[in-house]
């Protein structure tokens, strides 16, 4: 899912989590939610954490600090997201997903997955 340019993903977070699928290492139907999510602290908000809780998804994701309720929480886990983070940063050296010189979204997808592919490649 795309959002606008300025906005953040959360807002959206919940339609994305609906629609993705995760492939299984083996053969078989992909599995409609993964076991775990992480994220950064931009998504560490009661809304969020309630949506997983009751999927029954188990989520790594920091607090912020002006909230009350400190929990567990697994570094080793968080820690690789840094693989992530690195693909954003390579798709990011290509100028025109940085800027986001496309304004339609379906232009915008396009360009991302013709830079995925020369990632590949």
């Amino acid at each position: 899912m795309v959002t606008v340019g300025e906005r953040h993903e959360a807002v959206v977070f919940e339609q994305l989590m609906e629609q993705g699928a995760v492939k299984r290492a083996g053969s078989g139907r992909p599995r409609l939610r993964p076991q775990r999510v992480s994220g950064d602290k931009g998504y560490s908000s009661r809304k969020i954490r309630r949506y997983l809780r009751h999927r029954g998804i188990r989520l790594t994701i920091p607090r912020k600090d002006n909230e009350r309720h400190r929990g567990k929480f697994d570094k080793s886990l968080y820690r690789q997201r840094n693989r992530v983070e690195r693909c954003f940063n390579r798709l990011k050296q290509y100028r025109r997903i940085a800027t986001r010189y496309e304004k339609k979204a379906e232009n915008y997808l396009a360009m991302l997955t013709l830079a995925s592919i020369m990632m590949w490649l």
